[in-house]
């Protein structure tokens, strides 16, 4: 396998080297591609029969719940923290 790779390998320097000396050139031709021409052709037709929809307000009389707040005092669990002094500060 490493012979093939080292044949090919040699055969593109000669060639390089052929070509860079100008015993060997290569002609080229410029390419195109295939032209296409597209004629006629009709998308197809759809006919649907759907509903009409009419967006609108209008006005009612409804049963609306109401929320009223009342103050209480009771009593809740409290948190505190007395921090230890520093060292060096005497208060």
């Amino acid at each position: 396998m490493r012979a093939l790779l080292v044949l090919i390998g040699l055969a593109a320097l000669v060639v390089a080297g052929l070509m860079a000396t100008g015993m060997m050139t290569l002609q080229t031709t410029p390419g195109s591609l295939p032209s296409l021409h597209l004629d006629g052709g009709k998308a197809p037709a759809v006919k649907a029969n759907v509903a009409t929809i009419s967006v609108g307000t209008e006005n009612r009389s409804i049963d609306v719940p109401t929320v009223t707040t009342t103050s209480k005092t009771i009593t809740v669990p409290t948190v505190t923290m007395d921090k230890p002094a520093q060292p060096g500060n005497t208060q």
